[in-house]
């Protein structure tokens, strides 16, 4: 496994490093958010391609929530955020901006490579092309644009998160837990999952309203969402 380590201090990025190499794991270690995005979309990456991505956000060139908003963008590789940044907001932002998980300094190896291995388990197979086609839907993940037959649909943002969560599942179920936690960034334990449940089934209804495709966004019941080609 290839891990991008991006850490702005030289001392942390060596230490982590070794330390993760003493793990099993190959690192590309970088210190800034510019190096970030070469090393996961840049020639280096086309050769190798990155299994998962440890992202401080605090570096010295950008901010490293929009370093994850334009990693997402590009590329369906995991991100765990890892970050001095502890508190609820800080968390709850950098889920949003396309995290997969969020680690608070100091931590200890064991716990990060744990949630690593979790990440990777649950993205496993879901790493999708740019562009997803489902039936008469067009999904331009990276350029965040849906057509339908051909069409343009403007979707607001959280809409458009919502359908680029079910269809970077590949067809697969995706449960209400992991909306609300991807896309509305409220993980188990937060106090508000009970009003982001109203607000998932919101979106999805004007999400489908909006589509007008009958048949692609599928209700499980009891267990969440799956996009589906509409046969």
């Amino acid at each position: 496994m290839l891990v991008v380590l991006v850490e702005d201090s030289e001392a942390v990025r060596d230490a982590l490093g070794a330390a993760l190499r003493a793990a099993g794991y190959r690192v590309r270690p970088v210190g800034t958010g510019a190096a970030a995005l070469e090393a996961v979309t840049g020639p280096a990456a086309a050769a190798d391609p990155p299994d998962i991505v440890l992202l401080d956000l605090g570096l010295p060139d950008l901010d490293g929530v929009e370093v994850c908003r334009r990693l997402r963008a590009r590329s369906a590789v995991p991100v765990i955020a890892v970050t001095a940044r502890g508190h609820q907001q800080a968390r709850v932002l950098g889920l949003r901006s396309g995290a997969d998980d969020y680690v608070v300094k100091p931590f200890a190896i064991d716990e990060l490579t744990a949630r690593m291995e979790a990440v990777l388990r649950r993205t496993a197979g879901h790493v999708v092309a740019p562009v997803v086609v489902a039936g008469p839907l067009r999904i331009d993940l990276a350029r965040r644009v849906v057509e339908v037959d051909g069409t343009e649909v403007a979707l607001r943002r959280k809409e458009f998160d919502l359908l680029a969560a079910l269809a970077r599942r590949d067809g697969a179920v995706v449960p209400r837990a992991d909306l609300l936690d991807d896309v509305w960034g409220l993980p188990p334990d937060d106090p508000g999952r009970e009003a982001g449940l109203h607000s998932l089934e919101v979106h999805v209804a004007a999400l489908r309203n909006k589509l007008d495709a009958p048949g692609t966004v599928v209700t499980v019941r009891g267990v969440g969402y799956r996009l589906t080609s509409g046969d």
